[in-house]
């Protein structure tokens, strides 16, 4: 994919005025250009052999609408809560394309699992597996595994690290647990050890360290697949395809990546221990990123020493990611008339009552006044869901989708009366 390929264009954002959509929706407003989904999910089935699946890791944008679209081009999904569960079933996804992954299922979301015959159980730990063991015991099924290595403090993997990124050490197993794991899943009557799953760093752009990464899970798996005495059908490298935030970085270049992963697909394709094995990819924020802006009116403008701020009517209580994890997304001043005024240095601060509300810093922008649509980019991947739209008690965004041009609610505008009206004051 050579370049950027993401929502804006112009001062039109999915093809449509901002103003119109700020007016018709209210700010502020959350925007997904579905046509640019379906163009990023093209571009990255091109450039794959065909012995790699993709299920959509849709805990980046898990909006039923967004799940839906993204289930009839034909992918599978990853998720990660019972509640996501439920939303793929919903959404219409066949229960053999989902793959359930987490740290922490609790039995009803095993249960859950189980029950809806999902193409694979990530199984997180040897306590994990006992419990799903007896879970499909109970019901006399037969449930396909992954065993989930962890990287973390593992020689096996030079670890991508990346902004944000912690709490390593809680995903997976180590290779003692792991390979135990294996044998006793191999010996079970309820559970089949398909192969293993390994996700090293989140928003990796380098298609050589992709590559590194899902040649030796696939190594991994040829291990594993020995103690389980069972053939290597699926290994999971997760996700971590990434997408540039700032202004200069560049994306991750697919050809480089399809190249790299057809040439080692060539190689398991003779190999007797995975000429039968499929790999599977969980791309989140990099189908979904690009394709939505979080858009919010201009409230104030004033003066800060020698620059200038800019306060909106919304902030990180519905965009977090700059404040969570440290990166700040481009922002842009939307309007023919600000794209011939001289640019600036401009702060762009959101309404809450704390300074960590910024969501860019000194941002190179034409000055904006008063009442003008600023749009930020890149939010279509962990915005409105990481979030925290109950602070301080300011409306909740809608969610909109637009596609061949048409402009559709999947998320309704909450104000603060609604949440207000289920509250109770008890009789002390």
């Amino acid at each position: 994919m050579a370049g950027r390929v993401e929502i804006l264009d112009g001062d039109l954002v999915a093809g449509l005025s901002a103003d119109q959509l700020a007016s018709r929706f209210g700010t502020p407003l959350y925007v997904y250009d579905m046509d640019v989904i379906e163009r990023r999910v093209s571009a990255l089935r091109s450039v794959l052999p065909g012995v790699v699946d993709i299920a959509y890791a849709m805990k980046a944008n898990p909006a039923l609408a967004v799940v839906s679209f993204i289930g009839g081009l034909g992918l599978g999904v990853d998720v990660a809560s019972g509640g996501e569960l439920a939303t793929a079933l919903r959404a219409g996804i066949p229960a053999g394309r989902i793959v359930v992954t987490r740290p922490g299922k609790r039995d009803d979301e095993l249960a859950a699992a189980v029950d809806a015959g999902v193409r694979a159980v990530t199984v997180e730990s040897l306590g994990e597996l006992a419990r799903l063991e007896r879970i499909a015991a109970d019901r006399g099924r037969h449930v396909p595994v992954l065993l989930r290595a962890s990287v973390d403090g593992s020689s096996r993997v030079e670890r991508v690290r990346i902004v944000g990124d912690g709490g390593a050490g809680k995903f997976g197993m180590a290779d003692a647990d792991l390979f135990a794991a294996a044998r006793s899943a191999g010996r079970s009557q309820h559970l089949d050890v398909l192969g293993v799953h390994r996700f090293g760093a989140s928003n990796v752009t380098d298609a050589a360290a992709l590559e590194a990464h899902v040649i030796e899970t696939v190594e991994l798996g040829r291990e594993v697949a020995v103690a389980a005495r069972a053939p290597l059908r699926l290994v999971d490298a997760g996700g971590g395809l990434g997408v540039p935030y700032g202004p200069v970085d560049e994306p991750l270049d697919l050809v480089d990546l399809g190249r790299r992963v057809s040439r080692a697909a060539e190689g398991w394709a003779v190999a007797h221990d995975t000429r039968g094995m499929r790999l599977l990819i969980e791309p989140g924020r990099f189908l979904v990123g690009p394709a939505g802006a979080y858009l919010a009116r201009v409230v104030d403008r004033k003066r800060a020493g020698e620059g200038h701020v800019a306060v909106l009517d919304g902030g990180i209580h519905h965009l977090l990611r700059p404040a969570l994890v440290g990166q700040e997304h481009r922002v842009r001043v939307l309007g023919t008339r600000r794209r011939r005024d001289s640019s600036r240095p401009v702060t762009i601060a959101g309404p809450l009552c704390s300074g960590l509300d910024v969501l860019a810093a000194s941002a190179t922008l034409p000055l904006p006044d008063a009442g003008d649509v600023i749009a930020v980019l890149d939010a279509g991947a962990y915005g409105f869901t990481e979030s925290m739209p109950l602070f301080l008690s300011h409306p909740v965004p809608a969610e909109v989708a637009v596609r061949h041009g048409r402009a559709h609610v999947i998320r309704a505008r909450v104000e603060p009366e609604t949440w207000l009206a289920t509250q109770v004051v008890p009789s002390w």
